[in-house]
């Protein structure tokens, strides 16, 4: 079943596709909140509210919509509000738990590198790092990325590219050799 059938199929008030597409979504959408939270529990949380909303919007909306931006600006949405509402300092994990399938890889070098990533990009501005996290982590283009954000398409170009540098940055100030980005 394809994405515009799904959403059609919902808004005829079949639960079965609304299952289908939270089973195709659910592990983009918790992957991007937890790299966004770095809390278990949260993330759930987050991930329930952003398809109860999905659902209850989708049968109201008689628009066409891009159903992955749309989840994810919904995911970015909820964890705003979170963090408005708490104050809190949003947390990235990058764990590696494959370190030991890594051919010549040392766990403690890997452990040690993941510590460096997360610290790193907690140090990034939170409207950057989500730039990063959707364009890097999630593989969204910067045209989706200024859809899912509400954003110019050049500032999504400036947004990575200052969050880049200053991953970069705090990434070298950590002692590791920098890499990807």
């Amino acid at each position: 079943m394809d994405e515009a059938t799904a959403v059609a199929l919902v808004r005829d008030g079949n639960t079965e596709a609304f299952s289908y597409i939270v089973e195709h979504y659910h592990a983009p959408i918790h992957r991007y909140l937890y790299h966004l939270t770095g809390d278990y529990e949260l993330t759930r949380d987050l991930v329930q509210d952003t398809f109860i909303r999905a659902y209850e919007n989708m049968i109201k909306t008689d628009s066409e919509l891009s159903l992955r931006v749309w989840l994810y600006k919904i995911a970015e949405n909820n964890a705003r509000q979170y963090y408005r509402r708490k104050k809190l300092v949003a947390f990235i994990h990058f764990s590696s738990n494959d370190a030991d399938d890594i051919p010549g890889g040392n766990r403690m070098e890997e452990m040690n590198r993941s510590i460096a990533i997360e610290e790193a990009m907690l140090k990034v501005p939170y409207k950057n790092r989500v730039c990063l996290v959707l364009h890097f982590v999630e593989g969204f283009k910067y045209r989706e990325i200024a859809e899912t954000l509400g954003i110019s398409k050049e500032a999504v170009r400036k947004r990575v590219a200052r969050g880049s540098l200053e991953f970069r940055r705090h990434y070298s100030e950590e002692g590791v050799e920098n890499e990807t980005l």
